[in-house]
């Protein structure tokens, strides 16, 4: 089904994505490399077709989520690229992640003692791991008390191969929160002490959005996600990355209001009489959100065509009266996002972030690759 286009068109510019991939990676310091996370599918857009064209462009720093993603990218990129697993591995899935060649992140000293201990037992040293360190994000990561410890453990260290130290911004959308510095201070504290200590690990902090505050933010490796597929990471400001998706729906039904009426579920919007609507093939199976209801809009001939009614599981209406007669009759689909609806106004008219957007969108839609 997903080559079905006459369930509606998604279509990925990889091309655009590689445009975004190449402005982040000049924003960087010239001492840091650009990676890409490419976890959820690559936020929905397809892995399978987003990373390689990232690595035909230069990347060789790849982050997944779980283990599954990272074998399943392995097999797309061969033995050069470096991937990252940014939820560890689970109990008893380590020998498995190790042949896959998989670096997995690690929270606790607990973890990182296990997996010292597992290849310790058959023999060898601890294959390659990350260590995530939490910097005031509360989320994942190594305690102070377990990092301190850890310090004072140099047989551990000398038995772990940690290549990486890596925390995450809890704000950096909000570049005046003074958080961000905070965990600045406290990540770089930290990359000197274990660095005083382990000389060859690198450090990464920077997602899409900390690129954008600074180099002293970008480390060794920045790890940006959703600005690769067109996000705003600078919200408030004018988006400096390439809009990467379309998705166009086909129109069902077209018809004329005679009297004034409600439409939807829950008769929550009317319309007047005289009103033009037309439903469209895509609802919330398919992400486009249900609170979008009443509030988004899709696109057509040109101009903005809002929303009305509740979003149904397969369909939403449309009203497009605004159009001319002839416009009306030529309409068979209305796009919901382009060059002029964002991923960042979508987000906006359901309540949501940018980033749920593109990881909900369906698989009933054919989709198209484009190389531009």
């Amino acid at each position: 089904m997903k080559n079905d286009f006459r369930e509606g068109l998604l279509e990925i510019d990889l091309g655009a994505v590689g445009d975004n991939y190449r402005q982040l990676r000049e924003r960087l310091a010239t001492t840091s490399r650009c990676g890409a996370v490419v976890k959820a599918d690559a936020y929905g857009l397809g892995m399978a077709r987003v990373a390689p064209s990232l690595y035909r462009r230069g990347c060789r720093d790849f982050f997944v989520a779980t283990q599954g993603e990272g074998e399943e990218l392995r097999q797309l990129l061969g033995d050069e690229a470096r991937i990252v697993v940014l939820t560890g591995v689970r109990p008893g899935c380590e020998s498995d992640c190790a042949r896959a060649g998989l670096i997995p992140t690690l929270f606790t000293l607990e973890q990182l003692r296990h997996w010292v201990a597992l290849f310790r037992r058959k023999g060898g040293r601890a294959a390659p791991c990350a260590l995530k360190v939490d910097s005031g994000m509360t989320r994942l990561g190594m305690t102070s008390r377990d990092f301190d410890a850890l310090l004072a453990d140099r047989a551990l260290l000398e038995a772990a191969d940690i290549r990486l130290l890596l925390s995450h911004l809890a704000c950096a959308d909000e570049p005046a929160h003074p958080q961000n510095a905070q965990q600045l201070q406290n990540f770089r504290r930290a990359g000197q002490q274990l660095r005083a200590l382990c000389p060859e690990v690198e450090l990464s902090l920077s997602n899409s959005s900390g690129i954008f505050l600074g180099e002293e933010y970008h480390f060794d490796v920045a790890r940006p996600g959703s600005a690769l597929y067109g996000v705003n990471p600078v919200p408030g400001q004018g988006n400096p990355m390439r809009a990467a998706v379309t998705l166009r729906l086909p129109v069902l039904q077209k018809r004329r209001v005679d009297d004034g009426c409600s439409v939807g579920y829950g008769a929550s919007q009317r319309v007047a009489a005289g009103s033009w609507l037309a439903a469209a093939r895509g609802g919330y199976a398919d992400g486009i959100l249900r609170a979008q209801g009443g509030r988004g809009c899709g696109w057509a001939c040109g101009r903005r065509l809002p929303m009305v009614g509740r979003v149904s599981m397969d369909s939403a209406v449309y009203d497009i009266s605004t159009l001319s007669d002839a416009e009306r009759a030529s309409l068979e689909s209305i796009e919901l996002l382009n060059g002029e609806i964002t991923v960042d106004d979508m987000a906006g008219y359901a309540g949501t972030i940018g980033y749920e957007i593109l990881t909900s969108l369906g698989h009933r839609y054919g989709r198209r690759y484009l190389e531009s």
